[in-house]
């Protein structure tokens, strides 16, 4: 085979590798509208934008459609002189009543949709979602499913495809391991915060966009009226792993969403861990293998080493100290505004993690951290 035909092939093969089509519920190839709308407010704002792009439109072909006729039919050249006068109330009447009238005729239904935005009374599920660096807390306060509350990452095979500049897939950089799932046609409302530093929760489809700050709660909502799967991102530039801070939403039957329910119950029942439990090193590892690398990993590395502002876990003075509480104090209050605190986590995983770094890689201290150490210190 000739060099041209093997970068011929070549190329073709880097295109077919990086081809994509339309994700339902998510971003189209060469969108040019709005994303197709789930939810009334959503429909709303699209007809509110296509409304405001047509009277913009308008406005624009009156004026320069005036303005250069104006100075096509009346140039100099044609012997035309300009008019001298100083002001005509007539004019002045036009050109402040018109514009006022075409304000107001644009503030009425803006007006409309903001308050129904901003309306999260009777909800019939109240979710918290807390933002962290990076990732989301979902917290079911409310509603069928209370109780409920997982963290949801950017899917570790996502990562693995970023870190090898290898996009692949429809739903690059937006799968996810645990989505939010809710019932369809019903009222949720999300209230947001974070733990650390600003986010924003956006899921184009449902018309939601909401800061999320620490230290403040606040609110939007949202009823899906078709099921399906829907995405959104992070929308507040808040860090180095802001682009892998994806939301998913998955919208449910309400008979498939009771019984996702019922399941997560159950899962959430086998993983409360008796924090008064004596672990044996062995078991504290191997679930603290699975800790780090569904948590810890994204930042510090597999192999431990950090990079960056991140500092490396390996060799790391406060995980080789022999007070344990040193490592215990940073999973639960983070430091250096970098890592952040880890507070969701259980006592068992906290401690199942320490014990970990404790002892993995160059790190061989034989320390073992139990999960009443953890409970101790959270008081």
């Amino acid at each position: 085979m000739g060099q041209a035909a093997s970068l011929a092939l070549l190329g073709l093969m880097t295109q077919a590798s990086w081809a994509v089509n339309d994700l339902p519920g998510g971003p189209a190839v060469r969108q040019f509208d709005l994303p197709t709308p789930v939810t009334k407010i959503a429909a709303e704002q699209q007809w509110l934008h296509n409304f405001m792009l047509y009277i913009c439109s308008v406005i624009f072909v009156a004026v320069f459609g005036v303005m250069f006729y104006s100075i096509y039919a009346h140039r100099k050249s044609k012997g035309h002189k300009p008019a001298d006068f100083h002001e005509s109330t007539t004019v002045e009447i036009i050109w402040t009543v018109i514009p006022f009238l075409i304000v107001i005729g644009m503030a009425l239904p803006a007006t409309k949709v903001v308050v129904a935005m901003k309306d999260t009374t009777n909800a019939d599920l109240t979710i918290k979602a807390t933002g962290y660096q990076w990732k989301w807390g979902y917290d079911y306060i409310k509603g069928e499913g209370e109780g409920v509350q997982f963290v949801s990452t950017l899917d570790a095979s996502q990562r693995a495809l970023s870190d090898a500049g290898s996009p692949q897939g429809d739903n690059y950089l937006l799968k996810v391991d645990n989505p939010l799932v809710v019932p369809v046609d019903k009222k949720v409302r999300i209230i947001t915060t974070a733990n650390d530093v600003i986010h924003s929760f956006m899921v184009p489809a449902f018309g939601i966009k909401q800061d999320a700050i620490p230290g403040f709660v606040r609110d939007t909502w949202f009823r899906a009226e078709k099921t399906g799967d829907f995405y959104g991102q992070c929308a507040e530039l808040c860090g180095k792993e802001h682009a892998y801070m994806p939301i998913h939403v998955k919208v449910l039957s309400a008979e498939d969403y009771s019984k996702w329910v019922a399941d997560r119950q159950k899962e959430m029942a086998a993983k409360a861990d008796d924090p008064n439990k004596v672990w044996t090193q062995a078991d504290l590892l191997a679930r603290g293998e699975k800790v780090y690398a569904a948590n810890c990993a994204a930042c510090h590395q597999p192999n431990g080493k950090g990079g960056g502002a991140i500092k490396p876990l390996d060799g790391s003075p406060k995980v080789l100290s022999e007070d344990k509480a040193v490592q215990i104090h940073v999973l639960l209050n983070g430091q250096n505004n970098i890592m952040p605190s880890w507070k969701q986590l259980s006592d068992t995983e906290i401690a199942a993690v320490i014990t970990f770094t404790k002892n993995h890689w160059s790190n061989k201290t034989g320390q073992t951290v139990q999960p009443s150490e953890v409970l101790a210190a959270r008081k």
